[in-house]
């Protein structure tokens, strides 16, 4: 796994820290400790899923759907790390 340079340097975690270890979990098939781990990784996957998608079929309500899909997923980032560090 690569070191969180942000936590490496100052020695707090990123946004993004744990989403590494929350996709290798995923692909053990530890969905609930993927989780647990990063909880906007399944919101990110279906972001990354529909934005595939639109490449090869145009969907009709795209900018719609990756609005929603990008709010919920910048949403839980943010809980995610404010949770983070009060706990």
């Amino acid at each position: 796994m690569l070191p969180c340079l942000s936590k490496k340097l100052f020695g707090f975690d990123c946004l993004g820290c744990g989403l590494q270890r929350s996709v290798s979990l995923i692909f053990q098939g530890e969905f609930i400790n993927a989780f647990y781990m990063y909880p906007a990784i399944y919101s990110l996957i279906l972001l990354f899923i529909t934005i595939g998608i639109n490449i090869f079929i145009k969907l009709k309500k795209y900018n719609l759907i990756i609005n929603t899909l990008a709010i919920i997923t910048i949403t839980t980032i943010i809980i995610n790390y404010i949770l983070k560090i009060i706990i």
